[in-house]
């Protein structure tokens, strides 16, 4: 039997060894999630929503066993993975309290003679390809909505974090859903290339790398199947001359350096307005030299390790290609360890910045703040759209007609005033250019999830 074994980013201890799924299991798994998705489709919405609510509240039961998995195994502080199980359950809770609304069939208005309605139908079998940077959040925007919509799901959590993907799936045999309705499996990568293009799956939502999102689009495309793709953010923040200083400074700080900076929609370049520039550099300085980087297990922890091994040169390659082309390095800027512990990266604030250096022009997914100096709204906006990503960007503003004038011309699925880093189930959650396609969460995610049926009766000749 082959393993994948998942290191500890701090310790360098075994965190968990998996067993990896050959064609046998594979198969298995498909046939499985097949039965259990037709199963599912003659439930009741009210049965699939208690489910849902149950698996919630085992998973909560096991906040600190399931917490602690998600520090061993990417190093988020323990806080901060605590703080993920409550924000898993309120994504999942807000999906459970609109689905009665959201997945009613959409009766058109009378005609003489006839009944006219559009359903909303289950796709079938859903795999779900989260992420190991929120391993909770990036499931649960998937398997609870997928679940209330009538499918099955099989999710393949990352190769970073497959203990997630275990937890659902047992949390939905102890809410008493039917065996097999959601199911774990892991596997290498071409194996799950080859799952998503197998018949037996009708839809496929990957989140992580522009390059997954890539391969994974060509191994399905022969199905003619829509994917939903969520693949991460170049984020730009804009402070203008009006922001509310002193919370904008502690927002931004916190939106680039929170979660090691491993964040899809973490901020990653802010652009300040030059009347504010020396102040404003001057108060993220001693923000950012303020984490405490240690043992994830900690409560003193602030900024754990880095999850990925490469990833610590990489950002450090990215500070100095900065630097070489003129930025300043005020704080931080390279690998380091605590106590000869740990792939930590010291958090980073850059300045001086211009759109030449690559760490303006790709996704760092580190705890780097680059900011560079602009002279003026129309600049900024420019600078920002600038990028051939587009989840988030924020602008930081007491003037609303300001914020709303950038957001009709941002090129980005969210556009924020005043916050950064955030997801609103309420809000559906989109990329653009390169950041992806489709969307989850909110009554528009419920459609990802879906087909639409026409429904056309003559009811009288």
């Amino acid at each position: 039997m082959t393993t994948l074994t998942v290191d500890n980013p701090y310790t360098g201890d075994v965190a968990c060894t998996v067993p990896l799924a050959d064609e046998a299991t594979v198969n298995t798994v498909l046939d499985q999630a097949r039965a259990a998705a037709r199963a599912a489709r003659a439930t009741s919405l009210a049965q699939r929503k208690d489910w849902c609510e149950r698996m919630v509240a085992a998973m909560e039961a096991k906040a600190d066993a399931i917490a602690t998995d998600i520090s061993r195994m990417m190093g988020k502080p323990l806080a901060q993975a605590r703080g993920e199980i409550r924000g898993m359950a309120e994504r999942a809770r807000y999906m459970i309290s609109i689905a009665d609304t959201a997945l009613a069939d959409v009766v058109l208005p009378p005609k003489a003679g006839f009944e006219r309605r559009i359903i909303k139908e289950p796709l079938g079998v859903v795999v779900d390809l989260p992420a190991w940077n929120y391993p909770l959040l990036t499931a649960v925007n998937v398997v609870v909505p997928a679940v209330l919509a009538g499918n099955a799901v099989v999710v393949k959590h990352s190769p970073r974090s497959p203990l997630c993907g275990e937890h659902f799936a047992r949390a939905f045999v102890e809410a008493g859903a039917p065996p097999h309705l959601v199911q774990a499996m892991h596997c290498d990568h071409p194996t799950s290339e080859r799952v998503v293009g197998d018949a037996r799956v009708d839809h496929v939502v990957f989140t992580g790398s522009v390059y997954g999102g890539q391969r994974l689009t060509l191994a399905s495309a022969a199905r003619f199947r829509h994917m939903g793709l969520e693949l991460g953010g170049n984020d730009p923040a804009y402070v203008a001359p009006d922001c509310d200083f002193d919370k904008t400074v502690e927002n931004v700080v916190d939106g680039a350096i929170y979660n090691a900076g491993q964040s899809c929609c973490a901020v990653e370049r802010v652009y300040v307005h030059r009347s504010l520039y020396k102040r404003f550099t001057e108060a993220c300085d001693a923000l950012v030299r303020g984490y405490v980087l240690g043992d994830p297990m900690s409560d003193k922890t602030t900024l754990g390790p880095i999850a990925q091994p490469n990833h610590p040169l990489e950002l450090e390659q990215l500070v100095e290609d900065a630097r070489g082309k003129g930025a300043r390095v005020v704080v931080g800027g390279k690998r380091t360890q605590v106590d000869g512990k740990g792939r930590f990266f010291e958090a980073t604030l850059l300045t001086d910045l211009d759109d030449s250096m690559q760490v303006m022009r790709q996704e760092s997914f580190g705890p780097l703040l680059p900011i560079a100096p602009v002279d003026s709204d129309e600049e900024a906006l420019e600078r920002m759209n600038k990028s051939e990503l587009g989840l988030t960007a924020s602008v930081w503003t007491k003037d609303r007609e300001r914020a709303a004038r950038f957001a009709t011309q941002l090129e980005f699925g969210t556009v924020y005033m005043n916050r950064c880093d955030s997801v609103d189930p309420a809000l559906p959650w989109i990329g653009v250019k390169n950041s992806g396609r489709g969307h989850s969460l909110s009554a528009l995610g419920f459609d990802q999830l879906t087909r639409p049926k026409s429904i056309h009766f003559r009811l009288s000749f």
